[in-house]
């Protein structure tokens, strides 16, 4: 990685970390059974809607680097589309594939691919994004085991989802909204060893409908860049 992208990167990512805050729970219901009877439900519900996006915010870190901006997410079943952005340097990259492999586009070099998208980002930014996890994790659900292992869920004072641990990774939920009639995480910080992504949701689309999300003050775009 270039000198000034780490400057860049590294300012980005305390921007982030001073704007977030711990935004509260939001205003959904008391749950009316228990928290494991609940997340069940959850995860039944979201099972029947194989297809979603979200747009947001991440930040991320390995530890001595760090970079953030804007998140696109589209979910089409097994298949995705990441795109990652910082608007004021007008710096991309996407990272696109499924079961069978994964395509990484916007890098100097031209487009890579690979088997393991995780990898394939890893070797070429440096960056630890357990992609297919992070697309169970992201809504509040544990990754399938048979690829990440057991998972353990804890869970907060409201009954709802506070914290998932699989992999190796340790997934804290600090917001929850809903969104057609589904209770889905507006903010989670991931992190495995020196490895982080933080995550705040702006917008999440089921069935071609947007639904804002408000969970609190969040970070704003930056002019940080992606190697």
């Amino acid at each position: 990685m270039k000198a000034p992208n780490r400057v860049l990167l590294l300012g980005a990512v305390l921007l982030l970390g001073a704007c977030a805050g711990r935004a509260p729970r939001g205003t959904l219901p008391p749950l009316a059974v228990a928290p494991a009877v609940h997340q069940a439900q959850r995860e039944a519900a979201l099972a029947t809607h194989p297809d979603w996006s979200l747009q947001g915010r991440v930040a991320l870190s390995n530890g001595r680097d760090g970079g953030s901006g804007r998140i696109d997410w589209q979910q089409q079943g097994h298949r995705y589309t990441v795109a990652l952005s910082a608007p004021i340097t007008r710096q991309s990259w996407r990272l696109s594939g499924d079961a069978g492999g994964a395509l990484l586009e916007g890098l100097e070099g031209g487009p890579r691919e690979g088997a393991d998208p995780a990898r394939l980002l890893r070797e070429a930014t440096r960056w630890e994004i357990p992609v297919t996890a992070l697309a169970d994790w992201v809504r509040g659900l544990p990754a399938p085991a048979a690829a990440h292992g057991p998972a353990s869920i804890a869970y907060g004072a409201d009954g709802r989802v506070a914290a998932i641990e699989q992999d190796g990774w340790r997934i804290g939920y600090g917001a929850w909204t809903a969104v057609d009639g589904m209770e889905l995480p507006a903010r989670l910080d991931a992190r495995r060893g020196d490895a982080s992504v933080r995550l705040v949701v702006d917008a999440w689309i089921f069935g071609g409908g947007l639904e804002r999300v408000s969970a609190g003050a969040g970070p704003h775009g930056t002019g940080a860049r992606f190697p």
